[in-house]
């Protein structure tokens, strides 16, 4: 671990400790790519009702918003907390090249964020899980996917 990635370390957890003084949750992350700030973000959840508002969700919208590019190719994820699996999967969508997180899923659990429940869940047959995951092929199904493969200027993601 370099001096720098302990110093945007730091950063994502000052950003995590000042957002429980707002009324956020006790996470932030920082995209940095070649040394430079891409985007910031902080837990928002609770404070404007939006379940996706994780600190690394917000981070990754920035910081594409800032390049205008939904990739993060040659960036890192810098988090005050190992990222749930929804931040994981952002992560892994944005193609950042890596991840560097501080505190564990077992100290998010402590403070009351269990995510361990999701990461079991997602190994398990959909059967088995809460919340009924259907699937009601009616005609026209693949159409998007198909209008999809037809565009020529389509951007290839």
């Amino acid at each position: 671990m370099s001096a720098e990635d302990e110093r945007w370390l730091r950063t994502a957890i000052s950003l995590a400790t000042a957002n429980v003084a707002e009324g956020g949750g006790p996470f932030g992350a920082v995209v940095v790519g070649d040394g430079v700030v891409l985007g910031i973000g902080q837990n928002r959840v609770t404070r404007d009702n939006d379940p996706t508002a994780h600190a690394e969700v917000m981070a990754i919208r920035a910081a594409c918003h800032a390049i205008s590019s939904y990739s993060l190719a040659g960036a890192t994820v810098f988090s005050s907390c190992e990222p749930c699996p929804l931040c994981l999967v952002a992560v892994l969508w944005s193609r950042a090249d890596r991840v560097v997180y501080a505190a564990d899923r077992d100290d998010a659990a402590r403070a009351g964020f269990d995510d361990r429940t999701f990461y079991e869940l997602l190994g398990r047959d959909r059967a088995t899980w809460p919340v009924p995951i259907v699937q009601h092929r009616v005609d026209g199904a693949d159409a998007p996917m198909k209008a999809w493969l037809a565009l020529e200027t389509r951007v290839e993601y």
